[in-house]
């Protein structure tokens, strides 16, 4: 009997969803027929189209052909069964292979009838194929992992995108070839540029090469949360060692004590990127962490930086005072050297002598005096500052202050008329106070002295488009620390959603948390007095001074940030 031309044949899933009544005869027909002419897999066709959910396809599927459902979020696929199928197979099939046991390989698809996909991987792996039912959404995300890792692997990779790295520039001038040669491998070669280059388009900060017992991997750090990218095999972890050590001018030979170096990967004729390397030796090897150091960061304008309109007043305010110290605090990685940058920016005219002493220097700042501290060559901070205050100087920028001497030395040119701008590792601006005293400055010199503190952290931004919101009790909202009269007025929150390939995670970018404290006479007397950090906190409050909290809750409130990203980068 000859079928309708409007009419095509249902595979056996479709007729079980008609059967079972999750579809009608038109809408599978019509789903069916338009998965063909798109060429798409048919279950793939109906979630995207939201004609159906992927669990209850999924539970159908697996119910009626008895194949078993696997939760594949709750597994890590196996790279070694991944390079089993290409990626041509993987596409072309919608499937993904997901372990091995014997000679049967069990193979993730959303539609366990689709018998072609099965036979073609059993026929280019040479080992038994078995399904697994996975559910639509949850198999598109193993999919693109799985690809994922491996175009990131050491296999047949191809050589687009890497032209522009034949230009590259190692520890300030071109690379030796002759020092190659004993690591010359092509696939760790190309393996350690695609990896540069990953970490750039996806703007992570850091990026973090580790050996272990039984694996090795390398992780980005995005938007100040680590995520991993790749697993290479475990035998290449001292070659990949030695290749970044070759590009960064270090000791191949030496594996017994850290290293530091830096690279210069030139993208362009006017585009370069810095990455400052960092080995240390582990129990199962060296681990390299690079810190990608772009020099856009430095050009930021304050508006772009997240103040709030009255901080950013009082950091303007503060910042050009001719005399005294200014000060920004925070843990590694909440943008402290960004912040003080963008300080040095605005101060930066022809008129005005600058000079920092930094470890490492970071970004080049035309028209600034910087000096690269290094303990090996006897350059150390106090050193650096004191040669500054012979140099006329009228701002000096400390990198960070870390002990009493240097701490000192800056406090006395801040007493005798010049800008100290510097950082401290304290979480906010009344343990910066008590923290100089615990290092030995006289309280009169650090209530005399200090003119500004700016505590920071960093926190990620939600994504505008796939933001969702929350509903709160209002209770709930107190105990995060809303005031009544904010609730009252209205406390709309959002947490991040799924974006999908675009944004998975649902944030984007990062937002700065600032607490802005210039030192009042208030302030003053209690330090000399001896006041604590609580004492000083609460004088704080009382003049008004949002913490770092109350400044994270804003954010939130404006819908910049997730309440649940506050919470992870501030204390309550």
């Amino acid at each position: 009997m000859a079928v309708s031309t409007n009419r095509v044949p249902l595979s056996g899933l479709a007729r079980k969803l008609v059967a079972d009544g999750l579809l009608d005869e038109t809408s599978a027909q019509d789903a069916y027929r338009a998965a063909l002419d798109n060429k798409l897999p048919f279950v793939k066709f109906l979630v995207d189209n939201k004609i159906s959910t992927a669990k209850i396809i999924a539970d159908a599927a697996s119910q009626e052909f008895g194949v078993p459902l696997l939760d594949i979020e709750a597994m890590d696929l196996d790279p070694d069964v991944l390079k089993l199928v290409s990626e041509e197979l993987i596409r072309k099939h919608h499937a993904v292979p997901l372990f091995r046991r014997g000679n049967r390989v069990y193979i993730g698809v959303s539609d366990p009838t689709n018998l072609q996909a099965l036979d073609e991987i059993k026929f280019h792996i040479g080992a038994n194929t078995e399904a697994i039912v996975i559910e639509e959404d949850k198999l598109a995300k193993a999919i693109e992992r799985a690809i994922e890792a491996a175009d990131s692997g050491l296999g047949d990779m191809d050589d687009d995108g890497f032209d522009s790295l034949d230009d590259l520039e190692v520890g300030g001038g071109p690379a030796e070839k002759e020092e190659e040669s004993e690591i010359d491998d092509a696939p760790v070669v190309r393996f350690v540029n695609k990896v540069l280059l990953d970490a750039i388009k996806k703007g992570a900060s850091d990026l973090h090469f580790e050996p272990y017992e039984k694996f090795y991997r390398v992780r980005f750090r995005i938007d100040g949360v680590l995520e991993e990218i790749a697993k290479p095999p475990l035998a290449l972890a001292s070659k990949i060692a030695a290749r970044i050590k070759v590009m960064s001018r270090l000791d191949v030979s030496e594996r017994r004590v850290p290293q530091d170096g830096r690279i210069k990967l030139k993208l362009s004729k006017t585009k370069s990127i810095d990455f400052r390397v960092s080995t240390c030796p582990t129990l199962f090897g060296e681990k390299t962490v690079m810190r990608i150091l772009d020099s856009d960061a430095a050009k930021l304008q304050i508006d772009q930086l997240g103040y709030e309109d009255f901080q950013k007043d009082l950091f303007l305010k503060n910042l050009h005072k001719p005399y005294g110290m200014f000060l920004v605090t925070g843990p590694t990685g909440s943008g402290k050297t960004v912040s003080l940058y963008t300080g040095i920016n605005i101060l930066n005219q022809e008129d005005i002598n600058i000079s920092t002493a930094e470890d490492p220097v970071e970004i080049n700042l035309a028209g600034v005096n910087q000096v690269q501290v290094d303990e090996r060559t006897g350059m150390t901070f106090p050193k650096a500052l004191k040669a500054f205050l012979r140099q006329d100087p009228d701002i000096i920028l400390v990198g960070e202050i870390r002990d009493l001497e240097t701490a000192s030395i800056g406090v006395k040119a801040a007493q005798t008329g010049h800008m100290v701008m510097s950082t401290l590792h304290t979480n906010d601006g009344p343990q910066t106070l008590t923290r100089l005293q615990d290092m030995g400055i006289q309280p009169f010199a650090v209530a005399t002295t200090i003119n500004l503190i700016t505590g920071q952290r960093l926190a990620r931004r939600l994504h505008p488009d796939y933001r969702v919101p929350l509903d709160i009790p209002p209770e709930a909202l107190l105990d995060e620390g809303f005031t009544q009269e904010e609730i009252d007025a209205g406390v709309k929150l959002f947490a991040p959603g799924n974006g999908g390939a675009d944004c998975p995670s649902g944030y984007k970018g990062r937002c700065g948390i600032y607490q802005v404290m210039p030192i009042s006479d208030a302030m003053k007397r209690l330090i000399i007095e001896g006041a604590n950090a609580v004492h000083l906190a609460d004088q704080a409050a009382a003049e008004g001074i949002w913490d770092i909290r109350k400044s994270g809750l804003a954010k939130a409130r404006a819908a910049i940030t997730s309440l649940a990203e506050i919470n992870r980068v501030t204390v309550e």
